[in-house]
């Protein structure tokens, strides 16, 4: 699933309008970021809970309430994932 497909899906799931989609937008793309790249590797949930030696419940937070996510916990998923994690400041 692309970014564009869960942006859809999370706008119908969750019925709100798009401008308060992406006002909250910035709180959890990062989620989106991993959810993706999972998908992508051909993991479920579980499998990269195992991985990283957390519980499904912990990714699932991670996929879809991102607030406060650690930057250490952010490079451990990546590196579970074979990625690697960039940060800019613009």
């Amino acid at each position: 699933m692309n970014l564009d497909n869960y942006v859809s899906e999370r706008l119908a799931k969750e019925n709100i309008s798009e401008n308060s989609f992406w006002e909250g937008y910035e709180d959890f793309k990062i989620g989106a970021f991993i959810r993706e790249a999972r998908e992508n590797s051909g993991l479920t949930q579980e499998e990269l809970a195992k991985r990283i030696h957390t519980t499904k419940s912990v990714i699932s937070r991670m996929e879809n309430h991102s607030e406060d996510m650690k930057l250490s916990t952010i490079e451990k998923v990546a590196k579970a994932l074979g990625k690697q994690v960039r940060i800019a400041i613009f």
